[in-house]
This record gives C-alpha cells, structure tokens and sequence, in this order.
C-alpha cells in the first residue's frame, strides 16, 4: 500500500520538477482521502478553466480532464484539487479551505466560483477614475466572507500628483488593511509584493480591466506577454486575460488571475459585510432603539458620529447599499429554494400518481 508520503511525492518528479505540496498540497487535503484512493487515483490542482475545458497540474504532468456527467465545468474553480482515474476523468472535488464566491451575472441566484484554496486576495485599483471606495468595500466583504487575507495594491501613483490621498481613502476603509502604492511597471514592485508569495502559498488577483494586473502578474511570474499601450484618453491599459488561470510566482507561490472585474455581486448572506463596516456596527449597537434606522431618531449614535466627524455620510450611504442587496440576495434564494421544494414535492407527487394509475389499471385488468 502507497504511503501519503510517496502519494504527496515529497521528491520533486523529474518532467514537472515540482511536489505536490509545492502545488499547495497539504494536509487539509490529505484528510480528505480515502486508502484506496492513494493507489487508484491521481491529484490534479486545476490550473485553468475555459468554456467546456479544464486544465490540472500535477507532481508529474500537465494534463486536460473530463468533468463528471452532466457536471459543468462551473461547478469547479481554478485553484480547486481533485482526484482523476486513469482515463483522466474527475472522480471527486476536494473540499477547498476557501472559496471566493459571487453572485453570477443575470437575475437568477446561481453562484460563480472565481478561485479556490486562496491564501491572500489582491485587490487592485489605480490612481485615476477607476478608484472606487464601493467596489473595494465589495472586494474586501468578499475576501472576508471567504476568510482571505486582502491587500489593497493602488497603482498608477507615478502619474499622479497627490498618489498619499488615494492610499488614505483606502486605509480608512478597514482597521489593519494592508495598502500599499505601486508603480506597476516598477522593477522594485515585485519586490514589495514577495512577503505574501511563500512558497506554496496562493494569491488571487482582481480589479478592473487596466489597472495593471497584468503587468503585475508578468513581473511576478517572468511572463511576457504584451500589455498594450496605455489609452491617453482614460490612463487605462488593454487588458489581455479573458478567463481564469493559475500561474506560478518566481518565488515559489501560486498566482490566481481573473477577467478585468468592475462589478461584483456577494452571494447569500455576506458577513463580511459586517466585519469590513465594523465602526457602523458598533455605532449602531450604542443607539437607544435596536431598531434604529439611523435617519432621525433621537440619541442616534450614528448621526451623532456624522455630526462630529467621526464618520462620513457617504460610508453610511455605502453601507445601507450593501445591506440592502444582501438582504435581497438573501430573500431571492430563500425563494428559489422555496419554488424548488414546491416543484420537488409537485414531481415526487406526480410520480405517486402515476404509480397509483397503474395499479389501479393492472387491478382493472
């Protein structure tokens, strides 16, 4: 019988050079398996995922995988591990110790995996009009409802005058956020980046379309693919990733790229929202009424906050934004659940019927 030794290949494989804990691999994963599996079955880390292809790394190959029957290939991430027969069909999903998840496009409630077994989560915007403390607010609730480090990279500050008031804006969205300025194309950029590139480690990377993610991810990587050149009307660059992949950092850690994103969903009931509002959570605990909506009511500690300073109007706004789509999201999905039970029950019935028809016929006969 293989050991989990051998199976995790602590020696790195002579074609791929690596280890599957150089992939991330570790023991939340290893508990997860069955003995037969050790010898049956092979771990891959999905690596990309486009329209009806999926892609996993493993210790020793690179290789295309069929998903399950009738199983689209939306109901993995990239970042997720999962094990593959012989015929390089997936047999089971691990579970992943973090999930970034979000509301997909459209009207319906369905969710859209972005990436898996994330470690920290880099949130990049730039020093032009596409800073927006509401979509980083989402970013962060997002990092935060999947229990990820976030760090805000704010880039762009060498074209631009007053670069410290945009880091400003953003430190003050969250105690002990880490924000930190970027010149991009900066060879020293990298360098202010490697304490969150371990070994091992896996770091997520979303923002808008021409922000620089891009040229982030080359110089973290030795990759060269062409950025194209900024846009002078709009300091924006062309962004060239059209779906998600998983590259490897020169330092060793993995490295999750995304499609240019502006707007961002939460799915289900976010607590991160909570924890990124955490100032207006505790305000809002010391008003007199519980049920204050924090308009006009008396001994408001809120409003008093506003009226002395200590917090923005416009944070409150954001915050009873973001409530409100929560508490829709969690309503819509409370009523698809609803509506699939009642058509669950209205099917189950239905075939009972039928059963009893025939009977009633055969008896007849």
């Amino acid at each position: 019988m293989m050991s989990f030794e051998d199976f995790l290949g602590k020696a790195p494989a002579p074609k791929a050079g690596r280890s599957l804990s150089d992939l991330g691999f570790g023991s939340h994963f290893t508990r997860q398996l069955e003995l037969d599996e050790l010898e049956t079955l092979t771990p891959y880390r999905i690596s990309e995922i486009q329209r009806s292809v999926v892609v996993g790394m493993g210790a020793a190959e690179t290789r295309t995988l069929r998903t399950p029957h009738k199983v689209p290939t939306s109901a993995f991430g990239v970042g997720d591990w999962v094990l593959a027969d012989h015929t390089d069909q997936i047999t089971r999903r691990l579970d992943p110790y973090s999930a970034l998840i979000r509301r997909a496009a459209g009207t319906d409630v369905s969710e859209q995996i972005m990436a898996t077994n994330v470690d920290v989560l880099f949130i990049v915007t730039s020093c032009n009009d596409d800073f927006n403390l509401a979509r980083l607010e989402r970013f962060l609730a997002l990092a935060k409802d999947a229990e990820v480090d976030s760090v805000i990279l704010i880039t762009k500050v060498d074209l631009c005058d007053e670069p410290d008031s945009y880091l400003d804006q953003a430190r003050g969205l969250m105690k002990g956020l880490e924000v930190m300025g970027l010149n991009a194309k900066d060879e020293h950029a990298v360098e202010q980046l490697s304490p969150w590139c371990r070994r091992g480690k896996t770091i997520a990377m979303v923002g808008s379309s021409g922000v620089g993610k891009t040229t982030l991810l080359n110089g973290l990587t030795g990759r060269e693919d062409a950025t194209r050149a900024i846009r002078e009307d709009d300091a924006k660059g062309r962004h060239t990733t059209t779906y998600r992949s998983l590259h490897p950092t020169l330092n060793g850690a993995w490295l999750v790229d995304t499609p240019g994103i502006r707007a961002l969903r939460l799915h289900e009931k976010s607590t991160g929202i909570e924890q990124v509002f955490d100032d207006i959570v505790d305000l809002a605990s010391r008003c007199k009424f519980n049920d204050c909506q924090h308009e006009s009511e008396p001994k408001c500690a809120v409003q008093a906050a506003i009226e002395a300073g200590e917090l923005e109007p416009e944070r409150l706004d954001r915050w009873r934004k973001l409530q409100a789509e929560d508490n829709r999201n969690s309503e819509s999905i409370a009523e698809s659940r609803k509506r699939t039970r009642a058509f669950g029950k209205m099917v189950k019935s239905a075939i009972q019927e039928s059963e009893r028809a025939k009977g009633r016929h055969r008896d007849g006969d």
